[in-house]
């Protein structure tokens, strides 16, 4: 990815989501959103485009497509996950079209508790899954589907998915890396920065690494 690319952007209303397109667009990227409820969105900017609409509506995804170089995709709804595989269901009409449109390359931020294709979680996040984040589980879930479901079918594409330890709002805590053994804790604004930074590493395509503060 290189500078002045068009960037459609599912989840920008959310609380990682409006740092990302705050940020895609200083950095002088054209960004489209689809947001249910635009006003949600306080931005106002020549390169923004909101388009009004919900991923459980029959999206004319060609048409969102259009002219699109990257897609990233920041949503999360944890009571609907509870009875469906709701981003699942997105990216196996999404990796379609995307195909038809030409658009190469995929973010999806998923969560830290979320475990990367043939891999177990380590111990402690398997307990804290279990315990804390048990009304998590079926985002979880969803989240791992969707993983399984690029490494298995969508190899073609330039895929890369961040398992992201978000906490809260609040200043930045410094930058993130990306990690295949640590997850910090990040701010939204740094999984934010973090995500932004992703999407034009081209060794992050084809993996489903962390982000975490650097030691020290």
């Amino acid at each position: 990815m290189t500078d002045h690319e068009n960037l459609l952007v599912f989840g920008g209303t959310g609380q990682t989501g409006q740092h990302f397109t705050r940020l895609a667009l200083a950095a002088g990227h054209r960004v489209r959103v689809l947001a249910r409820t635009p006003s949600k969105l306080t931005l106002a900017d020549d390169d923004l485009e909101v388009v009004q609409g919900s991923i459980d509506d029959d999206l004319d995804l060609d048409a969102l497509l259009d002219g699109t170089d990257a897609v990233v995709m920041m949503l999360g709804d944890a009571a609907a996950q509870r009875e469906r595989k709701v981003n699942t269901a997105l990216v196996r009409r999404l990796v379609p079209a995307m195909r038809r449109s030409g658009t190469r390359r995929l973010l999806y931020q998923a969560g830290g508790l979320s475990a990367a294709p043939g891999t177990r979680l380590p111990a402690v996040l398997r307990v804290v899954r279990g315990t804390l984040a048990r009304g998590y589980v079926g985002q979880h879930e969803d989240n791992e589907a969707v993983m399984r479901y690029l490494d298995e079918e969508a190899r073609d594409l330039e895929w890369m998915v961040h398992r992201a330890g978000i906490g809260s709002d609040g200043p930045s805590k410094g930058e993130l890396q990306r990690s295949s053994r640590r997850i910090s804790i990040g701010t939204f604004v740094d999984c934010a920065s973090y995500t932004l930074r992703a999407l034009a590493d081209d060794t992050a395509v084809h993996t489903c690494d962390g982000s975490s503060y650097r030691r020290g």
